[in-house]
């Protein structure tokens, strides 16, 4: 029986995201963009439209659904990145959303949910 990684349960959670942006007429631009404030799991864009997602997983939703776990401090952090991003990218007369992705399940038995426009930037 093999075990699988944290990492690698994550990365099929991504997967499943991608999978469902795509079939929504989404295209990812990037995945697990780094900055030194944070992280963003996913990029993607359809027309002028950038969504910046974060991915949230669990097993089962016996202790809540996983997007509840995207606290102030992280939404900050994936802000602080996107913005980054969009100067990096020279992106910033693009319209912009922060999604939440909640992945219940493992593997490509995963329930995906979007929360479009879950958190705002603040700026």
């Amino acid at each position: 029986m093999e075990t699988k990684t944290k990492r690698q349960v994550g990365d099929e959670a991504e997967a499943l995201v991608v999978e469902h942006y795509e079939r929504e007429g989404w295209t990812v631009r990037d995945r697990n963009v780094l900055s030194r404030r944070g992280e963003v799991d996913i990029v993607a864009e359809k027309g002028q439209a950038l969504a910046f997602i974060e991915v949230r997983m669990r097993a089962t939703d016996v202790w809540g659904d996983p997007s509840l776990t995207v606290g102030r401090g992280k939404q900050r952090r994936v802000v602080l990145a996107a913005l980054q991003y969009l100067q990096r990218q020279r992106l910033m007369d693009r319209a912009i959303q922060f999604d939440v992705a909640s992945v219940v399940g493992k593997g490509r038995k995963g329930r995906v949910e979007i929360i479009p426009d879950a958190f705002e930037s603040g700026f």
